[in-house]
């Protein structure tokens, strides 16, 4: 009986250690693109919350929503027009297309998934897409971006938005400094 508990125990180290072994090979390292280049994007998004045209609207609240200071609870949804200059009625180069909702209790701050899609121009028909927390009352906040698409596919960065002007007519001022790899062709 001791044999058999023995052997037991030996059969299930043995049947591990082959699992991990071949557990070792599902990743592996590319090295570093020589053709690389950074990119660096500026550019305006119109989120207006208000008016006879809102880009972006309540879809859904909890509960507590409406007694919340924080506007805890929340969900929006935007189509928000990206343009050129400050002015809403500068040159539309693309839209910010996706959602966000309050998530802080005690502090103002947003979780965000927008897709950035380019209409006109050097990266027509390319996007960048954003997740992630925005604390949204601090001046000057970074956001990542966490992929794209056409000439940004497989990009790395960091997205980071400046207040210019104040409510109820809200526009960021968004620097995006986007790092590409050039082996995939512009689109």
């Amino acid at each position: 009986m001791e044999k058999l508990v023995s052997f037991a125990i030996f059969i299930a180290l043995v049947s591990s250690l082959t699992f991990v072994r071949s557990e070792e090979g599902w990743a592996k390292k590319l090295g570093v693109q020589k053709d690389s280049a950074v990119t660096n994007l500026q550019f305006y998004l119109h989120d207006t919350l208000s008016g006879s045209n809102p880009s972006a609207m309540r879809v859904a609240e909890a509960t507590i929503t409406k007694t919340s200071q924080t506007q805890f609870g929340s969900l929006m949804m935007a189509d928000d027009p990206l343009t050129v200059g400050p002015e809403p009625t500068s040159k539309l180069i693309g839209r910010a297309q996706g959602m966000y909702g309050s998530a802080g209790q005690s502090d103002v701050g947003l979780i965000m998934a927008l897709s950035y899609n380019f209409l006109e121009g050097e990266y027509k028909g390319s996007s960048i897409s954003i997740n992630g927390f925005n604390p949204a009352l601090q001046e000057d906040r970074e956001l990542p971006v966490v992929g794209g698409t056409g000439v940004f596919r497989m990009s790395r960065a960091n997205m980071f938005h400046s207040v210019n002007s104040p409510l109820p007519y809200l526009s960021l001022s968004i620097e995006v400094t986007v790092q590409m790899s050039r082996i995939w062709r512009k689109m």
